[in-house]
């Protein structure tokens, strides 16, 4: 079963045997390229749409950050737009630079169950406290290269060297 948790814009996706809509970001998921029923890509298309390597893709697979992807009767993966939806969300995880082993705890913890939301929360509370503090970081970064911007704009030009 795929490990999912939907944006509202979307009907709920089931959780193992529960369902809990969650948003994937703040400005939604990006269309699929194919509607619900007729979800079925390759590895090759999943990681066109993606961006992510086909390798990649195998190693979310057998890490345990992918759910079981369906695979075809000839054994090639099959994933559904559920799969690219939860793609997204792991693709926000990693910006925020949360550790894959986290991302890794943060997908048992989904396919564990409801059981687990208090857990899950913590988790994405302290990714979010850490990404907060790298943006306070980042701000005063660039208000020392505002400064420096300022200070070369209003300087003499350097005499021109022979």
């Amino acid at each position: 079963m795929t490990v999912m948790e939907s944006s509202p814009v979307h009907s709920p996706v089931q959780l193992v045997e529960t369902e809990a809509p969650a948003d994937l970001c703040a400005s939604g998921p990006r269309p699929h390229p194919r509607p619900d029923g007729q979800d079925r890509y390759t590895i090759s298309e999943v990681a066109a749409y993606t961006g992510l390597t086909a390798h990649t893709l195998r190693w979310y697979e057998r890490i345990g950050l992918m759910p079981h992807v369906d695979r075809s009767h000839t054994g090639q993966r099959r994933f559904t737009n559920r799969d690219l939806d939860w793609l997204s969300f792991v693709g926000k995880l990693r910006l925020t630079g949360m550790p894959v082993a986290d991302m890794v705890r943060y997908a048992e913890l989904v396919r564990a169950g409801d059981h687990t939301f208090e857990e899950r929360q913590e988790l994405l509370e302290s990714t979010r406290r850490d990404v907060l503090a790298r943006i306070a970081e980042l701000q005063g970064t660039l208000a020392v290269l505002d400064y420096k911007i300022e200070f070369y704009a209003g300087a003499p030009s350097a005499p021109e060297r022979s």
